[in-house]
């Protein structure tokens, strides 16, 4: 019999109720119960039954279809996390935290939650915040209006920093859901931004907004900014993200070539299209092939058109097999593939671009065309600033994502840093999820905490409503596919040797959450394991080894009825 002690010492007034007997609860299992007009989620691991909110913060995922992890869960459709004990969000993507109650298991074994009623108003909860406290002379900044830099500035503060706190952004709006431009181009920044105006307000963050840093200079500890003014620190974080690459090509500076990475160039793009509008889209990157998903519904009566080097999309990065799954879903819908050519002149009027000469001598007509062309890091104001770069403009950094200069981190697409789930190489990955969690990090860090990284990878995309997602990393060599890909219910798992390094899913939820896990709780999957039943593995709860216990397979009451399904849209476009 447990006690969770997560108490609300808020005070106002308070609900409680029995919800079900301990008995109905086995060891590591969920059970989602009525309370009041409301639901809780309890969960039940190493005795202990704990009370939480029963969605995830980010899209509102069911979390009793989630993965139960040592003391924690994680949300089955963008891997973010959530401690059971503090409903505190450990890993990401999202902002906010889930509701926690109190749990107390009466003498006759019936399970009474007790919950303060403004819990009950909200799936999510915002952690405890400090604000600026003028008698602290301290100054932190962020270089950086992405995710990396919004969580860090918000952890700072949940952490009891209370010096001057400035966010350098580039765009001259406040940080945004920028993953929601690839599904949808004509957003405004209200209904999008990461949090309201007055957040920043309260909490003492200093948004210098339409700025960017020129400079860095580490022996005064001076950021410069583009209009000669600077902005002295103590501690430096610097998430500046990418900027889409642009092709020196014969006629690339004509009109209606776009590159999308900000609210900005969603605009101008969507101003472009029309319903007749002919569309070429270069690349066939996860932003390129989101956008040819986004403009046939719009283009109905014109034509949506992607150029590609390889001859299968993601070839390598999700394998053929699935890469040629992928190429026919667009087919389906009438968007056209042209593979293995490239482009060698976009031809037009001498104003905008009327055609795209390819490679193989066609040419496809246009009247806007949509660079997905990859990314370069936006590091080029940091040469001459003593913080050591890379060839390629990342920056390379510690456990701790601190770079070579003392106080000074680095974190989101920039960082090349230790992942965890591919025995701590440093890696670069743009992911939107894991530059939360590079905020998080830096943030404890520039905070003295000591905090190291222990990152896995988790990456998804929605593609003509059906959801890919992966977790993991790290190069393999065989592909072991489960399930039906033509049906697109199938599990692709990627091995290096034996091992198991990375899994794509496709309904299949939550599996690609529950690899996610066994990988951050130190347990491997191998190839050995999927030869009899390939989905096995992921019914035998995760220890705090990873290794599988010697327990009966988790169990939950029952999986939660069909949610509407999360906003179709990958976390690629970090820009943090």
């Amino acid at each position: 019999m447990g006690l969770n002690n997560c108490k609300d010492r808020s005070g106002g007034n308070f609900v409680e109720a029995v919800v079900c007997q301990e008995s109905e609860i086995q060891e590591n299992g969920m059970k989602v119960c009525e309370f009041g007009r409301d639901q809780v989620l309890l969960v039940k691991q190493k005795g202990v039954i704990s009370a939480v909110g029963t969605k995830c913060s980010h899209y509102g995922a069911p979390l009793i279809n989630g993965a139960l992890g040592d003391g924690r869960i994680r949300c089955p459709w963008h891997g973010a996390c959530f401690n059971l004990k503090t409903g505190d969000i450990e890993d990401f993507p999202g902002l906010d935290s889930i509701p926690c109650y109190e749990v107390e298991i009466q003498s006759g074994g019936g399970v009474k939650v007790r919950a303060n009623k403004r819990q009950l108003e909200s799936s999510k909860r915002v952690k405890d915040m400090k604000t600026r406290d003028p008698k602290n002379d301290n100054v932190f900044v962020i270089i950086g209006g992405g995710p990396a830099g919004q969580v860090c500035a918000e952890t700072l503060r949940q952490e009891g920093y209370t010096g001057r706190l400035v966010v350098v952004c580039a765009e001259s709006v406040p940080p945004y859901d920028r993953i929601k431009l690839s599904k949808q181009l004509n957003w405004t920044i209200d209904k999008i931004q990461l949090r309201p105006d007055a957040f920043y307000k309260e909490h003492g963050i200093e948004l210098m907004l339409g700025k960017e840093a020129v400079s860095v200079d580490t022996s005064k500890n001076l950021v410069t900014l583009d209009d000669n003014s600077t902005v002295t620190y103590n501690s430096l974080f610097i998430a500046t993200g990418s900027v889409p690459r642009k092709p020196d090509t014969p006629g690339s500076d004509l009109e209606n070539i776009f590159t999308l990475r900000n609210l900005s160039d969603a605009g101008r793009i969507s101003k472009a299209l029309t319903a007749s509008s002919k569309v070429v889209i270069i690349g066939t990157s996860f932003i390129g092939m989101e956008m040819a998903a986004a403009c046939i519904s719009t283009c109905s009566e014109g034509s949506v058109t992607v150029i590609g080097r390889s001859d299968v999309p993601f070839s390598e990065s999700l394998g053929k097999i699935v890469g040629s799954r992928i190429a026919r879903l667009f087919t389906e819908k009438n968007v056209k593939l042209m593979t293995g050519v490239t482009v060698s002149e976009y031809e037009g009027d001498g104003t905008r671009v009327n055609n795209v000469a390819l490679s193989d001598g066609s040419k496809i007509p246009a009247d806007v065309v949509i660079l997905g062309l990859g990314s370069t890091f936006a590091t080029g104001f940091l040469k001459g600033s003593g913080i050591t770069m890379n060839a390629n403009g990342s920056v390379p950094v510690n456990e701790f994502l601190e770079t070579n200069c003392l106080g000074v981190y680095a974190g989101g697409d920039i960082a090349e840093a230790p992942v965890y789930a591919a025995n701590d190489q440093k890696k670069t990955i743009g992911h939107w999820g894991l530059a939360h969690y590079h905020g998080k990090i830096a943030a404890l860090n520039m905070m003295s905490a000591s905090r190291p990284l222990k990152a896995v990878p988790f990456f998804w995309t929605m593609l003509f409503g059906t959801s890919f997602r992966y977790a993991g990393h790290g190069s393999y060599d065989d592909t072991v596919i489960a399930g039906d890909v033509e049906s697109l219910k199938f599990a692709c798992y990627y091995c290096s040797g034996d091992r198991v390094v990375a899994i794509c899913t496709v309904g299949k939820d939550p599996l690609a959450a529950k690899f996610a896990e066994l990988i951050y709780n130190g347990g491997k999957l191998m190839k050995r394991d999927l030869a009899e039943d390939p989905f096995a593995w992921a019914t035998i709860p995760i220890a705090a080894t990873g290794k599988p216990q010697e327990a009966t397979p988790a169990t939950t009451e029952e999986s939660a009825p069909a949610a509407a399904e999360e906003t179709p849209a990958s976390d690629t476009p970090s820009a943090n």
